[in-house]
């Protein structure tokens, strides 16, 4: 009966299994298309930064400062407010607890690596992800939808040029204004909730403990980390708006599909630099 019984779940797992690998090999190859088209998308973009920034700049340049108005300066009561809840919620307790334990010597090493090298730049770019990110994959393919990119075209204006080019430097620069804000914010909140719980801490200690652990490569390499984390979340939303004709219809499933491959290109370079941390 065990054989038999055997011989008979055969033919019902066989398809099963078959399936489940056909479905991987289909996720597999959409991801690599979409690697591709991500690659090729970026390598254009960043061709045409290149040679025609100075093209039609009375009309670039003005979109360009305005998109840093909107990645920046609109965003930064929200990001002073993650500051604030961060600088309470980690930085505070943190201090707190290190000179429970007697050791405040190490408050600058694990504010460094925590806040300046983690922390904060990840923070911002979800923040921006969520908040920018999201608007642009819908402009964008609204204006695909309503055939706006067509009639750039056939006017001779480059879509590149004209509609991603600015929100592509728009973000990179603001993602890394908007970093150097939340970090700041962040430790001087965090130090205020430890002087408010009379933590023996002076302020001149915490600064010259933050100061002992930065080194020069710590500023080189967040400015790489945030303006990595800035194309990242540029090309994908401006990808996702324009990469193909859409229908109204289908901007929200192109919004979400634009998170997750910024979630997920972030999370890579965060994980890229973590190991350059470790072998510097």
């Amino acid at each position: 009966m065990e054989r038999g019984e055997k011989t008979d779940l055969m033919p019902v797992n066989a398809p099963l299994v078959g399936d489940a690998l056909d479905r991987l090999g289909r996720a597999l190859l959409d991801g690599l298309d979409t690697l591709r088209g991500l690659g090729a998308f970026a390598l254009i973009t960043l061709g045409v930064i290149v040679t025609r920034l100075q093209v039609a700049g009375k009309l670039i340049h003005p979109m360009i400062r305005r998109q840093i108005h909107r990645c920046g300066l609109r965003l930064f009561p929200m990001i002073m407010v993650a500051a604030v809840a961060l600088g309470l919620l980690v930085i505070g307790q943190t201090v707190a607890l290190l000179s429970r334990i007697g050791a405040q010597e190490y408050i600058g090493v694990i504010m460094v690596t925590v806040v300046v090298r983690e922390l904060g730049p990840l923070a911002t770019a979800m923040l921006v992800l969520g908040r920018v990110g999201t608007a642009t994959v819908i402009e964008l393919g609204s204006a695909r939808a309503q055939g706006e990119v067509e009639t750039l075209e056939a006017l001779g204006i480059d879509p590149i040029h004209f509609l991603v080019v600015p929100r592509v430097l728009g973000l990179v620069l603001g993602v890394f204004a908007l970093t150097v804000y939340l970090i700041l914010g962040a430790l001087a909140s965090g130090y205020l909730f430890a002087f408010l719980q009379d933590i023996p801490l002076r302020p001149e200690e915490y600064v010259q403990q933050l100061a002992a652990a930065l080194g020069y490569a710590d500023f080189v390499l967040l400015a790489l980390k945030t303006f990595g984390f800035g194309l990242v979340i540029a090309v994908a939303s401006c990808y996702h708006g324009l990469a193909r004709p859409l229908t109204l219809e289908e901007v929200a499933p192109a919004t979400i599909r634009a998170v997750v491959h910024g979630v997920i290109g972030c999370a890579l370079i965060d994980a890229l630099f973590v190991l350059v941390y470790l072998l510097i």
